[in-house]
């Protein structure tokens, strides 16, 4: 699991500001932009953890489903007897990836 901290939150709010970042020290050099408040940061790092936090089901997902080249061969068998539909090999393994690993609501 990756923590937000505030250089994302800095990157976020001021895209392609001047500042440096010192331990828990800002330095803001911009002076095209305003330097964001502690509560402005403070509330973009907890609204961009929250994003990262609810795409987990998609990080899991994508090294659960098998490799795209195997994917295709799957299709391909599928597709030679007549089974491009919901009784396919292929459709059987993606949605148990799918089942294992349940997009939040």
């Amino acid at each position: 699991m990756i923590t937000i901290g505030t250089v994302e939150a800095l990157q976020s709010l001021t895209p392609n500001a001047s500042w440096v970042l010192r331990d828990d020290e800002l330095e803001w050099l911009d002076s095209e932009q305003t330097e964001p408040t502690a509560l402005e940061l403070s509330n973009e790092v907890t609204r961009l953890q929250a994003v990262y936090d609810n795409k987990e089901y998609q990080r899991t997902r994508a090294v659960a489903y098998p490799e795209i080249t195997e994917q295709l061969d799957l299709l391909y068998h599928d597709m030679a007897a007549d089974k491009g539909d919901k009784t396919g090999t292929w459709f059987a393994a993606v949605k148990a990836v799918k089942d294992a690993t349940a997009k939040p609501e």
